[in-house]
């Protein structure tokens, strides 16, 4: 089990990242939160399994034909026990 904070750049606000970044969370088995920061930049926080938070990111990287991914920044957090699901923060 692992922990990240992704800060994900590029065309990622006003797009519909945080459903994308959600419903990607969802499908690869992770908890953890997305929130807008004031930059223009999005904060991914992403716990799973290591094949897990891989697809993710892949997926994230891909983005859509809305959401384009410039850079993802990964730092490695400490793992929340007892944490279960995805959640939005504003």
């Amino acid at each position: 089990m692992k922990r990240f904070k992704a800060v994900v750049s590029g065309r990622v606000q006003n797009v519909g990242f945080r459903t994308f970044a959600s419903m990607n969370a969802q499908q690869c088995h992770l908890t953890g939160s997305v929130t807008n920061l004031e930059n223009g930049d999005v904060e991914v926080i992403i716990q799973g399994e290591q094949k897990d938070i891989d697809e993710f990111l892949e997926l994230t990287r891909k983005g859509n034909r809305f959401i384009r991914v410039d850079n993802i920044q990964l730092k490695m957090l400490p793992v929340v026990e007892g944490e279960k699901k995805f959640t939005y923060h504003w």
